[in-house]
């Protein structure tokens, strides 16, 4: 996916969790411990101005302060860290940046950003009982960056065990085929690429009725079953 795409969809993906914020900003996300659905607007806020400041300032110190309570002014604030993230991250792929992981560029934020998002976005929604639909291609970019970017960090912050199996991932709808892991998969999981997605960042549960499983399926799942993102 190039540059443009990733920021253009970046951007209906805030407009589309910002369309949330009129809803109960009290319910609770299922998917991320207790918080609620402020919560979880006032950290994907701050994240947002963390990542402008990654590409702007060249650092990732910035602690922004939280967010409004108050809904119309949470609303507001929200709105204002989507503008200074899209106009950081709106700009040549190849530039640096401070970056979590390689490469050091704004090109990586483009495309984390638009993932944690994607993610967040179906996290607001589910909280509030909306249908959610998750871009097929956009999640099947999701899949690949677990297994490139997050589970390899995750391992390398000493978070979780490297895998001690391999996993292949096969997405019925996009047709790609990914293994997580070392060596040859010692099962494979076949879903849409947003149920695989949604499994990796621990949104699916690994006997969900969505997922076909062959191979050693408790192995699998305990493979997935790991912290393989933050």
């Amino acid at each position: 996916m190039d540059s443009a795409a990733y920021v253009a969809h970046l951007r209906r993906e805030l407009d589309a969790f910002a369309a949330c914020l009129s809803g109960d900003l009290s319910a609770r996300v299922e998917y991320c411990g207790d918080w609620t659905l402020y919560d979880l607007a006032d950290h994907l806020g701050r994240q947002n101005l963390w990542a402008a400041a990654a590409v702007t300032e060249q650092h990732g110190d910035l602690d922004p302060p939280p967010a409004p309570r108050e809904p119309a002014a949470l609303a507001t604030w929200f709105r204002g860290t989507c503008d200074t993230e899209l106009a950081a991250l709106d700009t040549d792929p190849s530039a640096p940046a401070w970056t979590i992981a390689p490469p050091p560029t704004v090109g990586f934020w483009q495309r984390r950003r638009c993932l944690e998002t994607l993610v967040h976005r179906w996290d607001a929604e589910h909280a509030l009982g909306i249908p959610s639909r998750l871009d097929p291609e956009l999640a099947d970019d999701g899949v690949a960056e677990v297994i490139d970017t997050m589970a390899p960090r995750q391992v390398r912050l000493g978070r979780i065990a490297a895998p001690a199996h391999a996993v292949g991932l096969t997405a019925a709808d996009t047709g790609s085929a990914r293994t997580l892991g070392p060596g040859d998969p010692v099962a494979s999981v076949r879903g849409a690429a947003a149920d695989l997605l949604l499994l990796l960042w621990g949104r699916r549960a690994g006997d969900d009725p969505a997922l076909a499983w062959s191979g050693d399926r408790e192995a699998g799942r305990a493979v997935l079953a790991a912290a393989l993102v933050p």
